[in-house]
């Protein structure tokens, strides 16, 4: 098991290990020690770019371009981005791998991948004015240090906001870090500035000096889980302290009098000192071990290690996984550790192998599992398998195991193996991937443009591809030079029938990138008719977005359509776009009815539609407030229809609204009453109500009002006006052209069982029961009972007499009797 310890070096009480990852990184004409060097987290991306602070000499013209340059950690090229702007002060990554580029004037250039586009935005505040110092990045934001000292925060890239944190003391930043966000008590993100001798702590609201004697501090650092801050003084000592600057941890006095380079975090265990060709690794309690390098170095800080990296080699510097110490400890007597050195002895044949099983057989079920953990840390495959081989062993003994975790790392092991290859260049560690998540590398990989490996790492462990296909299409359309057709072919054959894809993504990249045709065609085999419309409205396919609309039966997607049509189009072109097509005319007629009546005349006026734009007319008519712009309109929308026969009864119509509207300017003026708006029923209606009968009936003549219209009108009108006088005297009357059942109704409904009772008489058509039923609800039961004895109906008068009180079951007690002398 000697070769599992290669590379362990003890700190303290407790093993570091180096581990190669890559070698033969960079040319060595590269001059790494010239530039500055940042890596993304989760062993992502390094991005390099010329250190404006150094001398170096030009080899040839093209030496004299500036660019940032994109590497993988083995050192391959992934993409440069040519840098002519403002001086570069800042290159850093978020958790996602995007890269952030900052310049001196406050610019920051975001890309979002690795290939695509960036988005910019500018910081403010100050920055162009005073200039930018420095930024300092975490997973999700950055905070940038002006020339004034002022910090600002971005603490989104999706949406950035700078926001501008509390005021700071002047004085030259010896320097500075951030604590972010998810490690502070607020909530916000907490900058530690190294001012003079102390360190003062700033948020958003306030900054607080912590009151420290001992600096100037020439480097400060936060562990990655924000507990611990390490700070590097000027007499070559190292401070451990705690995050609230309460408990003092460690101190580890360098005795180099140059300061370092670089100060990071090792974990949340050790700090780590690089000059340029030597490194220490300070643990707890101040123990420290070096290492020494041929060349310049430069640290890439991860959540579990730090990558060191040369022109020579990329080495993953870690403390040594719980698990791996478990099994590996030269001397361990733990299970796991006799269970590897079971599989020894059965792979030998020797029968020790079973006396080891029986010597752990209490704790085999634990040795498996720190076996199948510590496989999951090993970089060295050999390891791995014999890790897993051992896990196997052990638990085929077992009666009873649940192997998920076992075959669970047995499946994260082929995808790490297969993304740290050198080709791939991501050497993740077992932490790190469950940090990052399957789904991110997969994204990682997509953005390496590394395709084919993402969609068989996605279906290897069941995870969704349509991603990887809208993504490999997108970059098709922007790389690829030939023909439209033949895109749009190759495309839609690669991408044909995968669930989830969505063409509508590949079209807008295609109309990104000025491709209109392509865009167009690609849109053809998008099914969501929601996707397919908006951007064919982009693209100018008025027409095509808006049959797609119609096709899709959304009427808000119609809607949408025509809204757009409507703003870019000129009328005529509006109208005849939408002619030969029913139901975007519907929907513009019934919006317009709304929202838009001029609109709706020009619609029926291009289509010839006389009876509708008529029929509007008089509606405006009606709501008009006075009476000659309700004239004018009336005349307008008889001229409309007049010439045809066909509305004849239209023309009708309209002229008597005219004369009405007439006779009721006339009434207005002489009762001082508003008529204006009025149908002729209610004109009759309001014209009884206030007494004036003649008007009333001259109204009726008019317009041919009938007599069963003329009484209805006027019953509700002085039922209406309580005029239970006039009601009487036409209770008086002979006949009535509606009966005088309303009569009773109405009157009774208003309450007055009186004048109520004079109708019932009248109703001659009724029957007996109707009869007694109307004048009980009158509240006249011996009435009822004398309808009864008229009829000789015994059973009648017995049922009044249950309901009777009083002198009226005096009164009907009498006419039983009368009825019983009479047989």
């Amino acid at each position: 098991m000697s070769g599992a310890r290669a590379g362990w070096e003890p700190v303290g009480d407790r093993f570091y290990r180096k581990t190669q990852l890559y070698t033969s990184v960079f040319d060595q004409d590269l001059e790494l020690e010239n530039y500055v060097v940042t890596g993304a987290p989760y062993s992502g991306a390094v991005a390099l770019y010329r250190d404006a602070s150094k001398i170096f000499s030009l080899r040839g013209a093209q030496s004299a371009k500036s660019s940032i340059d994109i590497y993988s950690c083995a050192g391959k090229l992934i993409r440069q981005i040519p840098w002519e702007r403002q001086t570069v002060k800042a290159v850093g990554w978020s958790e996602d791998e995007r890269l952030l580029v900052i310049t001196n004037d406050g610019t920051v250039r975001s890309y979002a991948d690795l290939h695509g586009d960036f988005t910019p935005f500018n910081i403010g505040h100050g920055a162009e004015e005073h200039g930018v110092k420095g930024c300092k990045f975490w997973s999700n934001g950055f905070v940038a240090l002006l020339g004034n000292n002022r910090l600002v925060a971005v603490t989104r890239y999706e949406e950035p906001r700078p926001q501008l944190l509390a005021s700071t003391p002047s004085g030259e930043v010896m320097s500075w870090t951030v604590i972010p966000p998810e490690y502070t008590s607020s909530r916000a993100v907490e900058v530690l500035l190294a001012i003079n001798k102390t360190v003062y702590v700033v948020d958003p609201a306030e900054c607080e000096d912590r009151g420290l004697e001992a600096g100037p501090f020439r480097h400060i650092g936060v562990s990655p889980n924000g507990k611990f801050i390490a700070l590097y003084t000027d007499d070559s000592k190292v401070w451990v302290i705690s995050s609230d600057f309460q408990d003092r941890y460690s101190e580890y006095e360098s005795k180099v009098k140059t300061i370092p380079k670089d100060l990071q975090w090792c974990g949340n265990n050790a700090v780590v000192l690089a000059w340029e060709d030597e490194l220490h690794l300070v643990g707890p309690n101040g123990a420290a071990s070096k290492f020494y390098y041929d060349s310049i170095m430069h640290l890439l800080p991860d959540i579990d290690g730090i990558r060191v990296l040369t022109s020579d080699i990329c080495e993953f510097l870690q403390k040594v996984p719980d698990p791996t110490e478990e099994v590996f400890r030269l001397g361990s007597t733990s299970p796991a550790s006799v269970l590897l050195d079971a599989l020894h002895h059965l792979e030998d044949k020797s029968p020790k192998a079973d006396d080891n099983i029986q010597l752990i057989r209490e704790s085999l079920d634990e040795a498996v599992d720190v076996c199948v953990r510590a496989a999951g840390q090993e970089y060295s495959i050999h390891w791995q398998k014999q890790l897993l081989k051992a896990a196997s062993f052990g638990k085929s003994v077992l009666d009873l195991y649940n192997s998920d975790d076992f075959v669970d790392m047995t499946e994260t092991l082929r995808v790490l193996n297969a993304v740290r290859f050198f080709e791939v260049a991501l050497p993740l560690s077992y932490e790190q991937y469950l940090r990052l998540t399957p789904e991110r590398l997969v994204q990682r990989l997509v953005n390496r443009q590394m395709y084919l490996l993402a969609l068989k790492v996605s279906e290897y462990l069941h995870l969704p591809v349509d991603r990887i296909y809208v993504h490999w299409a997108r970059q098709k359309v922007r790389s690829s030079r030939t023909d439209e057709d033949s895109i749009c072919a190759e495309i839609v054959q690669k991408l044909n029938g995968k669930r989830g894809i969505s063409f509508e993504e590949v079209a807008r990249a295609a109309y990104d990138e000025g491709r209109g045709k392509l865009a167009t065609d690609l849109l053809e085999h998008e099914p969501r008719a929601g996707k397919q419309v908006p951007l064919l409205l982009n693209v100018g396919e008025d027409t095509i977005a808006l049959d797609k609309a119609i096709e899709s039966g959304d009427t808000d997607l119609v809607f949408y359509v025509l809204l757009n049509l409507r703003k870019k189009m000129p009328l005529s072109s509006f109208f005849r776009t939408i002619n030969s097509r029913p139901t975007a005319t519907a929907i513009v007629e019934s919006s317009a009815v709304d929202q838009d009546e001029e609109l709706l005349k020009d619609l029926y006026y291009q289509d010839d539609r006389r009876i509708e734009g008529s029929n509007l007319l008089v509606s405006e008519a009606l709501a008009a407030s006075d009476t000659a712009p309700a004239t004018d309109k009336l005349k307008m929308a008889a001229k409309l229809v007049r010439d045809s026969k066909e509305y004849a009864v239209q023309v009708t119509a309209i002229e008597d609204a005219q004369k009405l509207l007439r006779l009721q300017e006339t009434f207005a003026k002489e009762l001082n009453e508003r008529f204006v708006g009025l149908s002729v029923n209610e004109t009759l209606s309001k014209l009884i109500r206030t007494g004036n009968m003649k008007r009333a009936t001259k109204v009726q003549t008019e317009f041919k009002v009938t007599e069963k219209v003329y009484w209805w009108i006027r019953l509700r009108a002085l039922v209406s006006n309580r005029d239970w006088r006039e009601l009487e005297e036409m209770s008086k009357a002979r006949k009535s052209p509606i009966g005088w059942e309303p009569f009773y109704n109405e009157i009774l409904a208003a309450g007055n069982t009186k004048v109520a009772a004079l109708f019932i008489p009248k109703c001659a058509s009724l029957t007996l029961s109707e009869r007694i039923e109307m004048w009980l609800k009158c509240g006249l039961v011996a009435k009822a009972g004398e309808e009864a004895l008229k009829a000789k109906d015994r059973n009648a008068l017995e049922d009044l007499r249950k309901q009777a009180t009083g002198n009226a079951a005096v009164e009907i007690e009498r006419m039983i009797g009368l009825l019983q002398k009479g047989r």
